[in-house]
């Protein structure tokens, strides 16, 4: 079945462009704080590098770089590829993991605020003929809830320190997994060699400015928060590691 591509170079309201560029540069933002309480140096390193890849990630869209369909490999790999080599290198290398643990919780976790903007950018997607349903509320993605919940669970983990760390912990896993559904739906949607669904209205919102930044960053950055807390949460069950808490965490924010 071949994916309806009349929208594929239509133009999105400014509006809702706009919208969204505030949404990821609150995402960078809360990603800036948390590397800055543990250096400054480090914080920089991160803003830099972070405004890079997005200046990058807009010139190539601006160029339809990412609606180049026919190419192989698919350009769009680029856009969720190099974050994700990133990650991984983060997670997997000794100073990677050192740095990652300095990373405060609170802030990591309130970081998912930022998934109730997203969805609600999607909807209004949806609306333009941009994305799927699927890839909304009203479809197949329920990633709004981890982004209501995060700053609940915030205040109750380490304001009131009345969330024990187990429960903290089941609430990352719980939101990795309606984080990943809503990328496997949004993946299977883009009209690209692999689609499996929204062949009426396909996702081609993503291969656009600015919302190439949504794989590119975004979608990344709220990955690494949730991989970095789990981390930290599991590691006082690895023997010979040393107990921590979100209180912990929490004290160390300030």
């Amino acid at each position: 079945m071949q994916p309806n591509l009349s929208n594929l170079f239509t133009p999105t309201p400014l509006w809702l462009d706009a919208f969204f560029v505030v949404t990821t540069l609150l995402t960078l933002g809360m990603l800036y704080t948390a590397a800055h309480r543990v250096s400054v140096s480090g914080a920089v390193r991160v803003l830099v590098a972070s405004l890079v890849w997005l200046t990058l990630l807009a010139v190539l869209a601006y160029r339809h770089f990412f609606q180049q369909l026919d190419a192989i490999p698919p350009h769009f790999v680029l856009a969720i590829g190099v974050p994700l080599l990133l990650i991984i290198g983060l997670v997997i290398t000794t100073g990677g993991r050192a740095w990652t643990s300095q990373l405060p919780l609170p802030i990591l976790t309130l970081l998912h605020t930022v998934r109730i903007p997203v969805e609600l950018s999607l909807y209004g997607l949806y609306l333009y003929q941009q994305v799927p349903q699927l890839m909304t509320f009203e479809g197949r993605n329920y990633d709004i809830l981890a982004g209501i919940t995060a700053p609940v669970v915030a205040y109750y983990a380490f304001k009131q320190k009345r969330l024990a760390p187990r429960w903290l912990l089941l609430w990352n896993l719980l939101s990795v997994g309606l984080l990943l559904n809503i990328v496997v739906q949004a993946v299977l949607s883009t009209p690209l060699p692999f689609q499996q669904m929204g062949f009426e209205q396909p996702n081609v919102a993503l291969l656009k400015m600015p919302y190439v930044w949504l794989p590119g960053f975004v979608v990344p950055t709220v990955l690494f928060s949730h991989i970095v807390a789990i981390g930290q949460l599991i590691q006082p069950i690895l023997p010979g590691s040393v107990p921590s808490s979100p209180s912990r965490s929490s004290n160390s924010e300030r």
